[in-house]
């Protein structure tokens, strides 16, 4: 199983944020999930990668040519997809992940899950989405989703797809759970 994760490419303010992304690499790596992630070495990002690397894991990125001629690329990944434009990083992400997880970032991390949230609605695949809510990080956006669906612009099976947890090992076992319960491609 590989995870793509969304996340910050800066840091943020609160240590709990590093520490997360550091934590929940080093749990990726244990259980065997590899990290698909943008590609960056910096921020959030660079310390999820660093952290699946530290503990022996796979890490997989996919960065634009356009942000590797900046010097971001991180340069000690298991590989290194270099593509021609956001879109195709997207895409590809999306190709070689069986998972999505939003850790905190900006609006590109909210960008990249309400887009393959959004793919899922639409039946584009059958990938879990979820949103590891660091120091209650996604605590108001969650409630926002909630005002949203009841104000009937999410339905309510959609909204109850995307996962919401703390805790990133109890939100790793809804992931295998949802994915277990997808049915099968037919033959």
């Amino acid at each position: 199983m590989r995870i793509c994760v969304f996340c910050g490419s800066s840091a943020g303010r609160l240590p709990a944020y590093r520490a997360a992304a550091i934590a929940f690499g080093e749990l990726l790596a244990r259980e065997g999930i590899g990290l698909v992630y943008g590609g960056a070495h910096a921020g959030l990002m660079g310390l999820l990668a660093d952290s699946v690397l530290a503990h022996g894991g796979e890490v997989v990125g996919v960065i634009p040519e356009s942000l590797v001629a900046r010097e971001i690329a991180h340069k000690g990944l298991t590989q290194l997809h270099v593509v021609s434009s956001m879109h195709e990083r997207k895409a590809q992400m999306a190709a070689l992940s069986d998972a999505f997880v939003a850790l905190p970032g900006g609006i590109g991390t909210l960008e990249e899950l309400f887009e393959v949230w959004t793919w899922g609605q639409l039946g584009l695949h059958d990938k879990p989405c979820a949103l590891l809510n660091v120091a209650g990080f996604y605590d108001k956006l969650s409630a926002f989703l909630d005002f949203v669906t009841g104000e009937g612009f999410v339905r309510q099976a959609v909204r109850d797809v995307l996962l919401v947890d703390d805790d990133a090992a109890r939100l790793l076992v809804q992931i295998r759970q949802q994915a277990a319960s997808v049915p099968p491609p037919s033959a």
